[in-house]
């Protein structure tokens, strides 16, 4: 891994993903939106910046959010191989609806293209099954937009609809408290986020995505395109667990991602994993600097569970029973505002783009 004062090489906003432009977008996009019509049906719960809108209906909270699986797809157009983007078409989806608690009920995908291939959707189709067997939820419908004057490649989305379990309600974040413990899910790689600068970096090596790397038997292209972990069952495993106080998926904002939950704490992160494998070698390659790394990339950890230190035990026992017996310690939150890894000298005070 590059020092953390070292590097000096590239960024997401050199590759072409400019993080500051796109707040200030957002902003203006939010400032002429709001506010709007008061709804006829239905009452908005204001969580701003979260994974998933909510809102109350009668009695009953749903939650809805929507993603894209994004440049990815590149990947997958070059490589021929299009299930694993299918898959990750649900993953990234139904695992913000885990963010707040909400256990998925169905998922409807849009798809646009500037002609529809058979053999691409189907392995799409394959993909996207093996998504919702993972998350145990239904494809509700969807859109196929045949946009040849708008779009020149496939373009993957979806939009997942969750709701609340009787006597469960919205983790939010707002019950975190100093002294409590930060619990950190494995990813699978890097998850369907910042491949705009992935890709830039291996054209720029001249990287072959159908060789190896050094020490390893399956091809680049092969290990980006895994797809998605999908947390929802480890996650329902606990959901309901009085001691949970916080749940955050780390996907586009590394890190940056546990703002979203609670301002007026620290997130400490000082019991991250050393990072191996697939993401140093992707480091090392385009001399990232760390700031950048962590900012862009969920570096080996896909999901924090945030919890209550007197009951950390009982809550690793149940993710493990869960189907995560990779669930272990990363940090714990202290007093002050922002996220902070120890090991290579970081500090982020703000998520930047949040809605």
């Amino acid at each position: 891994m590059p020092r953390a004062r070292g590097g000096t090489g590239w960024t997401y906003a050199r590759a072409g993903v400019d993080r500051g432009a796109t707040a200030i977008a957002l902003r203006a996009l939010l400032s002429a939106a709001r506010p709007g019509a008061a709804p006829r049906y239905g009452r908005p719960v204001r969580l701003p910046g979260h994974y998933a809108g909510l809102v109350a209906v009668g009695r009953e909270t749903l939650a809805l959010t929507t993603d894209t699986v994004g440049t990815k797809v590149l990947l997958a157009e070059a490589l021929g191989r299009w299930s694993e983007v299918g898959e990750d078409l649900v993953a990234i989806n139904v695992n913000d609806l885990a963010a707040v608690g909400a256990r998925p009920i169905g998922l409807v995908d849009c798809i646009s293209c500037p002609s529809p291939d058979p053999s691409v959707f189907r392995q799409v189709g394959q993909g996207i099954r093996r998504g919702l067997t993972h998350a145990g939820c239904a494809l509700l419908g969807g859109e196929t937009a045949v946009v040849p004057a708008i779009v020149r490649g496939v373009d993957l989305g979806g939009t997942a609809l969750g709701h609340f379990p009787p006597r469960r309600r919205p983790i939010t974040g707002a019950r975190i408290r100093v002294g409590d413990e930060l619990l950190g899910l494995r990813s699978s790689g890097f998850h369907a986020n910042g491949f705009t600068l992935i890709r830039r970096l291996l054209e720029e090596a001249g990287v072959d995505l159908r060789r190896p790397r050094p020490g390893q038997r399956t091809g680049v292209g092969r290990e980006l395109l895994r797809p998605t972990r999908t947390y929802t069952e480890i996650i329902e495993g606990i959901a309901d667990h009085p001691a949970v106080h916080g749940l955050a998926h780390i996907s586009g904002g590394g890190v940056r991602n546990l703002l979203r939950l609670n301002g007026e704490v620290q997130f400490e992160l000082d019991g991250w994993p050393e990072v191996g494998g697939l993401e140093a070698w992707l480091a090392s390659l385009g001399d990232l600097p760390p700031r950048e790394l962590y900012q862009t990339f969920n570096m080996g950890i896909g999901f924090v569970v945030v919890v209550d230190r007197g009951r950390v035990t009982d809550v690793l026992r149940r993710l493990r029973h869960a189907g995560a017996p990779d669930a272990r310690r990363i940090g714990t939150v202290v007093r002050g505002t922002g996220v902070s890894l120890p090991g290579p000298d970081l500090q982020y005070d703000d998520y930047g783009g949040a809605r």
